[in-house]
Order: structure tokens, then C-alpha cells, then sequence
């Protein structure tokens, strides 16, 4: 018996030390371990922070239709409730990632000795071991770098979380950060990425197929691959099934073959208005946090047509560039370039070019608003201005016509001659009027188009001519919606207003431009703008062809062409009444197919002072004054002289009177001054037949108003 003890005494102190030294140490763990999770305890934040912490906002872009086109920035979508969030989705995520998750205290021992026994089996790690609430202390705190150092600080930060947070929190969670894929973070924004409605409404199907990203989002995404989504989804079923979440029954009338993927969005080819619109956003809403709904003017069967057009047309080599604006300044299509994804330079709103004879249309109103009407009489012959030679395009002279001819033609010699009798300011002012946002020079060339412009405000000045001289200012949102997190209703942050109530020019100038305008396509450079319905506009071609333009309206839809190259180089056979025009009538006979032909209002109702005949004019009212007539010149007669009619008084004549000094006492305005003369031309300025032709003057000379 003495040996018996004396033979186990060795081995029995061993054993007896080894789970005395194992106890301590398993004290010390635990006390380390307690401490280690106090103290990540007191770190964390409380749960309302976690809620309200997403690392983003979500941006869907809508066309006019409300389909989505594009949506940026990290996707969160709507925060759901655990109540909010549908069972079916609750049971799938946790029979999949975590089926003992409503047992364990934020670590799965038996997870984890299967992820361990895999190891040894397969010789790497097939599997993981994580819970939930590890997935959720990695995703909200941790990086996802492999080491053993960040397992054990998320296995301490589980278990805080656990003990902080109850199960449904830990969960609700968990499913509102996690990420699914396509930038979706979250059930909600995965449920609106991938079927295009909110997680509220998912069913067993949609469920399955969402739980099976989590795994690998990149790999089961739905959209990168359907058929390894699907596959991935009836493995979810089976788990439910194996976990007792559905019965075999449930499981088998599931179809996940049937589910309904949204449509993705159309990118490549909104891309150029989408970014020109977005930029706007900071200036139209504070919201910052919240996902948000960009409703815009883009239509997007006309916009699939202006990206056909431009790319159809536009020569080999260069670029293209659309913008297409409704008659409230609603852009219905937008085309940059030929290509986002090759080059998302924007030529449409970025780019500055020469806009050519396009240009005139500035020249033309100045001119109509001075006194000018289309059938005034002008000579297309050689002009010197300040040693500048304008030269028309067939290098030659064809002498008398009317402003209408003139126009359509495109006669350079004839806008120079209307350009330096109007003013070059007071062309540069109403090409600021109609929306030139660029810097204008005043050199004489200025009125064939040198200054550059941007392809946008082109079309915007023309639209405005379109409107009947009232201005048209484009817009792309028309409003900007969220959903309340309380009512999940709608609530609108922005909603666009349109202001028509600025006029620009009168209407009886607007309507004698676009008579230009239209002769401009019926009979002038602008033939193969034609589409078979009314159309006025005007071509634009720079020198040695390096820029192409064509803008015209019809039907109240304004477009606005530009052809070139980024490097400003020729491209050979480039003008603008070729394929800047034909790539317009491309794209308008589809854009306005669907609406009411509509005729020009062109009948002019002139001004007073145009219509009235000299002889017969008179100042003040006769029932109410005596009659006071006045001479050509302006001069009272028949009341008893100069200054003895009632309400006149001599005025002293200086010795520098001009007609400056006769506008100011008379109250004539330059146009008035203008008719009169061409009523009574001056000695010394015959035209061909007796009409009086605009006279040159060097823009020194000329007064500045």
C-alpha cells in the first residue's frame, strides 16, 4: 500500500499542480477578459449614435418618367426597425450567417471548433467562425485585416455588444450596416439596388437572395451574376429548412427563378447630365445624411435618340455635343461627348468654342431692335472696319437684298455692316441678355462669332427667341424628395420654379427673328435641318473648320448642336449646315414626333413710333391739351412759335449739339432716330435704287452707351 502511494506520488503532485497552475491561470483569463470587455464596455456608443452613424448618403437619380438612372455615394438606404424589418428576412439572415446567434453571448464556441476542425481538413481556412455580433464589432469598429490580434479584440468587442445591447438591437443592427453588394449598405438599400422597392415589402424569395450575399457580395450579386445569385439563394432555403425557420413545404413552393430584378440603370449615357445636375444639389437642399430622390427633366427615349444622333454624325475623330431644352428650360437631353467612359469631359456646359455666323443671331436682334425689319434693304459688297476685311464664305459679293436674304445666306459682309452700325456693345449686351455666360469681346470680327461660348447657352438664347423674347433658363432637378423616418411618407426638399416673367426683347422682335430664323432653313444654310414641320434656326461654321454648329426649335423643343475637335485642329469637310445639321434633324423628328405641329407666330405688330407717319405725329393728348403740331424737326408750330405753347420752355442750343444732344431734348430714342431717317435719307448715303445703306463708321467713333 506504501508503494502503491509512493509510486503515484510523482504523477498525482504533477497532476494536482497542473490544474491547481491551469485553475489560476483560467482565473487570471477571466479577470483579464472581464477587464478587457469593461473596458470596451465604456468605449462603445450608445445605440441611438450607432442608428444615426452611416458613413454616407444615398443619391438616386430619376429621369422624367421616375425611372432610377443613377445613384451615387454609399447606399444606406431607409433605417427599418426591428419590427419594420419582414421575419422571413430576420430568420434567413440568421439560419445562414448565425444560427445559434439567439444562444450564444456574441461568441459560437461550436462555430468555432467547426471553422478549426475545416482547417485541419482542408489546410486552410474554408470557413469562418464568426457570429453576428462579431461581424457587426468588425464592420462597425475594426478593419478587416486578417490577424489574431484584431479576432480577439472582436471577440471582446462581441461580447460588450452583447451585453450592452439586447438580441433584437444587436440585429437590427447588424442588418442595417452590413454590406450586400453594389455599394448597397444595408437590407433596405440592397431591397431598392436589386428590386427596386423597400425592405418592408421583400418576400421569402427576395430574402433568400439577399441573405446569400453577405457571404461573398461581389461573387452572389445579382447583378454581376443571376444565376450564381439564385443558386446562392436556394441554399438559404435549405438552411432555413434545416434550422426550423420554413418547413419543406415553404421551401419547396419558393421559386427564386421568378424573382424580379430592377432594371440597372442606363449610365453611360446620362452620365453627362447627371453630373451637370448633381452639382446643383448644394445649393437647392441641406440634407446631408438621409438618402434622397433627384427627380429631373431628362427624357429618356429623347436622350437614347441625341446619343444615336451624335454618334452617327458626328465625323471620325471628333466630338459631339446635344443639348436638347423644352419652352420652360427643361433639359430633355444631354449628350457631352460620344462616350462618357472614354472621355467624361462635359462639351456641352464645360467647353468653350467659337460659335461662327450662329453668332448673328445677336447681331440680327440688336438690329431688329434698333429699327431693322427683314425686308429693309442692305448691300453685300466689300467693308473695311478699322483695316479688317470681312469676306463671305463663297468669296463673293452678291450686292442689293433684303435683311431676310441676308441672313439665310449667312452674308458676313452685311452682319458687319449691321454690327458696326448698331454697336459692338450693344451686340455684346444682348448676347448677355439672351444668357452668353462667357467673356465677349469688341473687336469687329466679334460679330462672325470669335468669342466663345458654351453649347448650353446657346440654346438657351435661342430658346428664349423660341418664347417670344421671354427668357428661358435651363433646369435639370425638378425636385428632391426623401422619406420621412417617422411616417415613411414622402417629404419634398426642393421643388423647381420656373420664372417666364423676364422679357428680353419685345415681341414683335422675337417674331421677326425667328422669320430669319425659319427662312434661315427653308431656303438658306440650314437646308438639311429639315424635318418635314416648321423649323427656324442657324448654322455656325469657325475657321479652317474646326467648330460646327447647328441650333434651331421646333414644335417648342430648342437643340443645340456643336461638331469639333478638343485640340481645336480642322476637321475637313465640317459645317455647319452639313453634319451639326443633319445629326439636329436626326435627333427632331423623333424628339417632336409626338407633338402638335405648331406654325410660327411670325405676324409682327410694330411699335408706335414704326408705324406712325411723320406728318401725322403730334405729342400730348388733343381732348385734354390744346393742339400743339410739330414740324419735322420736332419743333412746335401753329401755337404762336417755339415756347409759347403751354408746357414748353426755350431751351438753349450749345455750341456742340449733336444728335446725342437733339435724342436727349426731343426724347427720341435711337430707334425712333433711326426710322426717321430711313424715312428721309441723309444727302450722301444713297443705296443702289435710292435706299440708304447703313454707313460704317471706325468703332472709335462710335458713341458708347
Amino acid at each position: 500500500m506504501a508503494r502503491s502511494k509512493a509510486a503515484r506520488g510523482p504523477f498525482w503532485r504533477f497532476t494536482i499542480g497542473f490544474i491547481k497552475y491551469g485553475l489560476y491561470a483560467a482565473l487570471l483569463g477571466f479577470i483579464a477578459l472581464a477587464v478587457a470587455v469593461g473596458i470596451a464596455m465604456s468605449s462603445l456608443p450608445d445605440f441611438e449614435t450607432l442608428q444615426s452613424s452611416p458613413n454616407g448618403q444615398t443619391v438616386r437619380v430619376r429621369a422624367a418618367d421616375g425611372t432610377v438612372i443613377f445613384a451615387m455615394g454609399p447606399s444606406y438606404g431607409q433605417w427599418l426597425s426591428h419590427d419594420d424589418i419582414p421575419p422571413v428576412m430576420r430568420d434567413a439572415m440568421i439560419s445562414v450567417e448565425d444560427r445559434r446567434f439567439n444562444y450564444h453571448l456574441g461568441i459560437d464556441p461550436i462555430g468555432i471548433a467547426r471553422s478549426g476542425w475545416v482547417r485541419i481538413q482542408r489546410g486552410s481556412w474554408a470557413q469562418g467562425g464568426s457570429t453576428i455580433t462579431q461581424q457587426l464589432a468588425r464592420n462597425l469598429f475594426l478593419t478587416n485585416t486578417r490577424t489574431f490580434g484584431r479576432k480577439i479584440r472582436e471577440m471582446i468587442l462581441a461580447i460588450a455588444m452583447e451585453i450592452r445591447f439586447s438580441k433584437d438591437e444587436i440585429l437590427e443592427l447588424y442588418l442595417n450596416r452590413v454590406y450586400f453588394g453594389g455599394g448597397a449598405y444595408g437590407i433596405d438599400a440592397a431591397s431598392r439596388r436589386f428590386f427596386g422597392h423597400s425592405a418592408r415589402e421583400l418576400d421569402l424569395n427576395e430574402a433568400a437572395v439577399i441573405a446569400g450575399l453577405v457571404k461573398a457580395p461581389s461573387r452572389y450579386s445579382p447583378t454581376a451574376d443571376a444565376e450564381a445569385a439564385i443558386g446562392r439563394a436556394s441554399v438559404v432555403l435549405d438552411l432555413m429548412v434545416e434550422t426550423g425557420r420554413i418547413s419543406a413545404a415553404e421551401a419547396a413552393q419558393a421559386a427564386p427563378t421568378e424573382v424580379r430584378l430592377a432594371a440597372q440603370p442606363r449610365q453611360n449615357s446620362v452620365r453627362y447630365f447627371t453630373d451637370w445636375a448633381l452639382n446643383q444639389l448644394d445649393f437647392m437642399i441641406d440634407e446631408t445624411r438621409a438618402p434622397i430622390d433627384v427627380w429631373t427633366t431628362l427624357d429618356l427615349d429623347m436622350q437614347a435618340r441625341a446619343v444615336a444622333s451624335i454618334r452617327t454624325h458626328t465625323p471620325q475623330g471628333a466630338q459631339g455635343a446635344l443639348v436638347a431644352l423644352d419652352r420652360d428650360g427643361a433639359v430633355r437631353a444631354m449628350v457631352g461627348g460620344t462616350d462618357y467612359v472614354t472621355s467624361n469631359y462635359n462639351r456641352a456646359v464645360t467647353s468653350v468654342r467659337q460659335p461662327g455666323s450662329s453668332w448673328k443671331l445677336f447681331v440680327y436682334l440688336a438690329a431688329l431692335e434698333n429699327g431693322y425689319t427683314p425686308g429693309d434693304r442692305v448691300v453685300d459688297e466689300p467693308v473695311e472696319w478699322n483695316g479688317w476685311q470681312p469676306r463671305n464664305s463663297s468669296g463673293r459679293f452678291a450686292g442689293e437684298m433684303d435683311v431676310r436674304s441676308a441672313f439665310a445666306y449667312s452674308v458676313n459682309t452685311v452682319a458687319a455692316q449691321l454690327g458696326a452700325e448698331v454697336g459692338l456693345h450693344n451686340v455684346a449686351n444682348m448676347a448677355q441678355r439672351f444668357g452668353i455666360s462667357t467673356p465677349i469681346n469688341t473687336h469687329p470680327s466679334m460679330v462672325l462669332g470669335t468669342s466663345e461660348v458654351r453649347v448650353i447657352d446657346m440654346a438657351r438664347a435661342f430658346a428664349s427667341v423660341q418664347a417670344q423674347g421671354i427668357a428661358v433658363e435651363p433646369y435639370g432637378i425638378v425636385r428632391v424628395t426623401m422619406e420621412d423616418p417617422r411616417t415613411h411618407e414622402e417629404r419634398e426638399l426642393y421643388r423647381a420654379e420656373v420664372d417666364q416673367s423676364r422679357v428680353l426683347v419685345a415681341p414683335y422682335v422675337a417674331a421677326e427673328m425667328t422669320d430669319l430664323l425659319q427662312t434661315a432653313v427653308a431656303t438658306g444654310t440650314g437646308r438639311a435641318a429639315q424635318i418635314g414641320r416648321p423649323v427656324a434656326g442657324k448654322t455656325g461654321t469657325t475657321s479652317s473648320n474646326k467648330d460646327g454648329w447647328f441650333i434651331g426649335f421646333s414644335s417648342g423643343l430648342t437643340t443645340a448642336v456643336w461638331m469639333g475637335r478638343d485640340d481645336a485642329r480642322a476637321v475637313p469637310g465640317l459645317q455647319g449646315g452639313r453634319a451639326p445639321a443633319r445629326a439636329f434633324a436626326d435627333f427632331m423628328r423623333y424628339a417632336v414626333a409626338s407633338r402638335p405641329v405648331e406654325e410660327f407666330d411670325t405676324e409682327v405688330t410694330l411699335p408706335e413710333w414704326q408705324l406712325e407717319d411723320e406728318d401725322d405725329a403730334y405729342f400730348g393728348n388733343p381732348l385734354d391739351e390744346p393742339e400743339v403740331f410739330v414740324d419735322e424737326n420736332g419743333m412746335p408750330v401753329g401755337g404762336g412759335g417755339y415756347g409759347q405753347a403751354p408746357g414748353y420752355e426755350d431751351v438753349p442750343v450749345p455750341g456742340n449739339a449733336d444728335e446725342a444732344w437733339l435724342d436727349e431734348v426731343l426724347r427720341r430714342s435711337e430707334g425712333e432716330r433711326r426710322a426717321e431717317q430711313r424715312r428721309d435719307p441723309e444727302p450722301g448715303f444713297p443705296g443702289e435704287g435710292g435706299q440708304r445703306q447703313p454707313a460704317l463708321r471706325p468703332q472709335e467713333d462710335r458713341p458708347i452707351r
